[in-house]
């Protein structure tokens, strides 16, 4: 998927062209850098970082076959002269992956600190956790000023964590702070969610492209 493809499907996100490419070009550079990508946002924006975790944790649209090295690193597991029927399930179907972490999917820790500490702390908690100088914080927010989510955000940037935003098109919080933010050219909540899955579907296979081909 070329970024002409997504202007193409959604002629009103050509206003956006130069964010989703700076976008992209974080996310690719994250990765390349070794960093792996946290991910933020509540309701519905909470099933859209399951959801793109999902595409970069195995193949999107490409298949992402093991390479021969790897291949032969899971054979090197076994004893020698050894045959293993998994060997083949491993080798064959394991999907080259990119790390990724949906934060709301964390129940038992999201609860723990809404219980424990404040309920406003629960992504930057687990932000300071989990992240580290070289990640990335991609924060969902049809508003830009969801007060978990900025405060993920302010987490990040104190760990050195890169900041990436996927907004509605009202200035907020998050554009203040965010490396990049992506203002899609709405303000309703469906609205905003309706152009943030083709914009985060056009990321996720660049970003798949960039390492995968």
């Amino acid at each position: 998927m070329t970024i002409e493809t997504l202007l193409q499907n959604h002629p009103a996100l050509t206003v956006c062209r130069d964010s989703v490419e700076s976008a992209r070009d974080l996310l690719t550079d994250t990765y390349r850098a070794g960093g792996k990508l946290l991910l933020c946002g509540n309701g519905g924006s909470a099933a859209d970082c399951d959801h793109i975790a999902g595409e970069l944790l195995k193949g999107f649209l490409s298949h992402r076959p093991l390479s021969e090295e790897d291949c032969l690193t899971l054979a090197d597991t076994l004893p020698e002269g050894e045959a293993d029927p998994d060997l083949y399930l491993l080798a064959g179907q394991l999907q080259g992956g990119l790390p990724a972490i949906s934060l709301p999917a964390q129940t038992a820790a999201v609860t723990a600190v809404c219980n424990d500490t404040d309920p406003a702390l629960i992504f930057a908690q687990l932000t300071w956790a989990l992240g580290q100088a070289g990640d990335a914080l991609l924060c969902l927010s049809t508003s830009g000023n969801s007060r978990n989510v900025v405060l993920a955000a302010k987490a990040a940037k104190a760990k050195g964590m890169a900041v990436l935003a996927l907004t509605g098109e009202d200035d907020s919080a998050l554009s203040a702070l965010a490396d990049v933010t992506v203002q899609v050219p709405a303000l309703e909540t469906y609205r905003v969610q309706e152009y943030h899955l083709p914009v985060y579907h056009y990321l996720c296979a660049a970003v798949e492209e960039a390492f995968f081909g």
